[in-house]
């Protein structure tokens, strides 16, 4: 017997029990027709996730790995929107972009607004109020881009253990450098929306990310920017139909007030940098 049969009769003694009316049925069908309906089996039966999606690489690269790995059946993109000004929070791109975006992915999109400058019990009652709309339509997982930040990690898996889901992380503890020379070899493109400029200065923003710019960085950045050095937009690759068209527009600076702590006197405001994407 060849080993893909064995395989298949492995998995099928499993579905005997899940669909016994059914089974001595499959196992009348030839080979291929059994593939299929183990496959359609299996599909249906793949827990409901909701995808944390930020316009950016790390989510591009999460959700193909995700999509590759086949384990979830993923529902929807879930993205923070700045209420006043409709952009994402923290890359600053605007919502007209991120709906084309899960157009060409094609995922229905759900759009989580938060006022301006929220408090962290506000953050915290909008995101638990979504995540129980959500988990009432019987998804489970919910699944993050995130990769070493280890205190962001526990925060995201106590708030969902306490609605009673679970937090999945794809991309947890792999080697930045390996995963974004990963990213650019899968094809995808990207491009640098906003830079901290404790970490980079301005000439940064606007800048397609490739291995030029990752041999640009200074040595305290990390190459995917986990620790807040940048955010950025992913624009094509191969999760994509088509790519998203856009012009750059505008380099903007904002400052942000500094939360008061023994860590930062001195210090009173982050500045950043945005490049504004126009959509075409």
């Amino acid at each position: 017997m060849k080993l893909q049969e064995l395989i298949l009769n492995f998995k099928f003694s499993i579905l005997k029990n899940l669909a016994s009316p059914f089974y001595y049925f499959f196992k009348l069908g030839s080979l291929k027709m059994r593939i299929t309906i183990f496959e359609r089996f299996y599909l249906f039966m793949r827990p409901k996730a909701i995808f944390n999606w930020s316009s950016g690489k790390d989510s591009a690269l999460a959700l193909y790995k995700t999509l590759q790995g086949d384990q979830f059946e993923i529902t929807s993109l879930l993205t923070s929107i700045n209420k006043e000004f409709q952009r994402i929070s923290m890359h600053g791109v605007h919502v007209s972009l991120l709906e084309k975006q899960a157009g060409s992915l094609g995922f229905p999109l759900i759009k989580m607004e938060l006022p301006k400058e929220p408090s962290m019990e506000e953050y915290r009652e909008i995101m638990s109020k979504t995540m129980s709309e959500i988990k009432s339509q019987g998804v489970t997982y919910s699944i993050f881009g995130d990769i070493f930040l280890g205190d962001l990690r526990k925060y995201r898996e106590d708030q969902l253990q306490s609605i009673g889901m679970e937090a999945v992380f794809p991309l947890w503890k792999i080697n930045t450098t390996d995963l974004i020379c990963e990213f650019l070899d899968l094809g995808f493109k990207t491009i640098i929306t906003c830079v901290n400029e404790t970490y980079l200065d301005k000439s940064f923003a606007g800048r397609i990310i490739d291995q030029d710019l990752i041999r640009d960085l200074p040595e305290n950045v990390d190459p995917c920017g986990e620790n807040g050095e940048f955010h950025t937009f992913t624009f094509d690759g191969p999760i994509f139909k088509s790519p998203i068209d856009f012009e750059i527009g505008e380099i903007v600076k904002k400052t942000y007030p500094k939360p008061k702590s023994d860590d930062n006197q001195g210090e009173e405001e982050y500045v950043f940098w945005f490049c504004d994407l126009i959509s075409k």
